[in-house]
């Protein structure tokens, strides 16, 4: 009901003002001590991680022509707005940063008097960053253009009606429109993914492995993206659970929804292992004490109870656990196992950007770029570090709660569609459903 919706709406929104209470208390200590920034660092690559990765699994299966992910498609692409969030987020993040001058290695083959600006980490991220929030945000809107021509010509009247009246843009459904949309979507979904990725690989590399003298790895990029289809597929998977259990949406949302949901996630958790397990072959048989630095730092060090929580939660918990038939052939089975996934990338943001974020030295350029002197001890988060923790989860849950007033969170028009393409024919002495592949 409406007056539930607004009390789920309310918690949410007191913790995303214990978030800003907790922002205030940490820029008062001003931002040279990039240590204490640590938590504020790992919740922006959580969001990214998180909702931002999200839409993907109405992107990837629209694609594939896959007819499960109709009721479901919306509630992804939904989760673009919390970008706009996290754009804010991301605005101190460029005051952490040090610019290359101090002496780190970058991609940017910065040497004093060259070519490439001190700040080009910044600058690229930044346009990045700006151009995956606006794909998202467009391609929400091209999805939703029926629903609000819909809203606009049923609606009474009052501000939905105004609003979807000027988001329609004058859509009344012509051939030429659904065309437009329909090669429209299929290229905004294209580039996002691709901008995703690419998001990905700046943030992992200019804001987390650069921090770290002696930390090379090729491979982590691609595994910071990887993870972010695990949780974004987590993110999704929980989300249509809680619909389908207290929002009303059970004519809707079934079984098929979250068990392709649950298959997807399972097979993402074995992708993670692989990347791990290949970048962890590369530091151990290394030997090198850069490389032994690092595996100390991040696996075997102050943060390993970090990462034996992240071990346990991205990858045993979702294996053993999927390998449960009546589990895994359930409607309970798969969020649970989304909850573990969501849990795991939570501390293991924790484990990277606080463990870098604590290394001596970032921003002077008389320390040593090459290799992990001393290992820094945990850093525990502070009050200030809980409200921001607090805040960023609150904030990405109330704005999201707050697109669902404006947008349709079921896509209307693709259930309509849906019904084009279904027929129920009689098969020896029972009735199937047929389902036809659009063009």
């Amino acid at each position: 009901t409406s007056n539930n919706f607004w009390r789920v709406a309310s918690v949410f929104g007191i913790l995303l003002i214990l978030g800003i209470i907790g922002f205030v208390m940490r820029l008062s200590d001003g931002v040279s001590d990039t240590a204490v920034w640590g938590y504020y660092a790992a919740m922006f690559a959580f969001i990214l991680t998180t909702a931002q990765s999200a839409p993907m699994v109405a992107i990837a299966p629209r694609i594939a022509k896959a007819h499960w992910r109709r009721p479901i498609s919306r509630v992804a692409e939904l989760w673009t707005v919390v970008g706009l969030f996290n754009l804010l987020l991301f605005i101190p993040m460029l005051w952490i940063l040090p610019p290359l001058s101090d002496g780190r290695r970058s991609l940017w083959f910065y040497f004093d008097g060259g070519d490439v600006p001190s700040y080009s980490p910044h600058i690229w991220s930044t346009l990045a960053i700006l151009g995956l929030v606006v794909i998202g945000i467009a391609l929400l809107w091209m999805s939703a253009l029926p629903d609000f021509a819909m809203v606009r010509d049923h609606a009474p009247d009052g501000w939905k009606k105004r609003w979807a009246t000027r988001l329609a843009r004058g859509w009344i459904g012509s051939s030429a429109q659904w065309n437009m949309q329909k090669h429209r979507l299929g290229i905004l979904g294209a580039f996002y993914f691709m901008m995703l990725i690419f998001v990905h690989f700046l943030i992992s590399v200019d804001f987390l492995i650069t921090l770290v003298p002696g930390w090379v790895d090729s491979l982590f990029p691609i595994t910071h993206a990887a993870n972010g289809l695990q949780a974004g597929v987590a993110t999704v998977l929980l989300t249509i659970w809680a619909l389908y259990k207290f929002g009303g949406y059970k004519d809707y949302i079934a079984f098929d929804q979250i068990w392709a949901l649950g298959k997807l996630l399972f097979a993402l958790s074995l992708l993670w292992f692989w990347f791990w397990f290949s970048s962890f072959n590369i530091f151990w048989y290394g030997g090198k004490p850069e490389e032994q630095a690092i595996i100390e730092l991040l696996m075997s060090g102050p943060y390993r109870w970090a990462f034996f929580g992240v071990f346990f939660f991205n990858f045993l918990f979702p294996m053993w656990t999927m390998m449960w038939n009546p589990l895994r052939r359930s409607t309970w089975g798969p969020p649970i196992i989304a909850a573990s996934v969501l849990i795991g990338t939570f501390l293991d943001r924790i484990r990277l950007y606080v463990s870098a974020y604590s290394i001596d030295g970032i921003g002077n350029p008389a320390i040593n770029k090459h290799v992990v002197v001393e290992i820094p001890e945990t850093i525990y988060p502070s009050l200030a570090d809980i409200f921001i923790m607090l805040g960023a989860l609150g904030g990405m849950v109330f704005i999201f709660l707050m697109a669902t007033r404006l947008i349709p969170i079921v896509n209307i028009w693709e259930q309509r569609e849906l019904k084009l393409y279904e027929i129920h024919k009689t098969f020896h002495r029972t009735v199937v459903k047929v389902l036809g592949k659009p063009d």
